[in-house]
């Protein structure tokens, strides 16, 4: 029954007009272009050198991003879930096809948690984040190598590893807090 709407639902998308096809696959294989590299490394410098707050974002944004990654990864070596790809016929495949196993959507799981510690962070600011994950995924259903459940499983993969890094982050604040306010305690005692 899931895996009849999940077919349908991926057909849906994957005949989407070609019309779509530039955009789609910016989403889908762009981070792979020279230029977006370029883009990304100059944005993450901007980041970094500006205010702490921003700087503490994309140092977790870049923990997060490859635990999400590094998630999917794993899921897709227990979890042996093909690819549309691989399954169907008479698909439009706009990409190199794929024969990897296609359980959670590396590319929609990256997204996602950089969407989720740009949200968290910056509220409203992360909107262009949500809607990069949103279509990134939308681009893995276009161009075929993923179906819908494959891209939903890689979103919550990436909330989850951004929520990981989020609360990791804090809890490791929260206890060097801890720290420095016993070592204050112990050195105005000993005065």
């Amino acid at each position: 029954m899931m895996h009849g709407i999940d077919v349908q639902l991926f057909r849906s998308i994957n005949s989407w007009p070609e019309g779509l096809s530039s955009v789609f696959w910016f989403f889908s294989e762009g981070s792979k272009d020279t230029r977006v590299r370029i883009a990304m490394l100059l944005f993450a410098l901007l980041m970094v050198l500006s205010s702490q707050a921003r700087r503490r974002a994309i140092i977790q944004v870049l923990v997060a991003f490859p635990l999400a990654n590094g998630i999917t990864d794993l899921l897709k070596g227990g979890l042996k879930w093909t690819r549309p790809c691989v399954d169907l016929s008479g698909i439009a495949v706009r990409v190199e096809p794929l024969t990897s196993f296609g359980t959670a959507s590396a590319h929609s799981a990256n997204m996602a948690a950089v969407a989720f510690v740009m949200t968290y962070y910056f509220k409203w600011w992360g909107v262009p984040w949500i809607l990069t994950a949103l279509f990134t995924g939308l681009s893995r259903i276009y161009v075929g190598v993923h179906y819908p459940s494959q891209v939903l499983f890689g979103w919550t993969c990436g909330v989850v590893a951004g929520l990981v890094v989020v609360k990791g982050w804090e809890w490791i604040v929260a206890k060097r807090g801890s720290r420095s306010e016993q070592a204050d305690l112990s050195d105005s005692s000993e005065a």
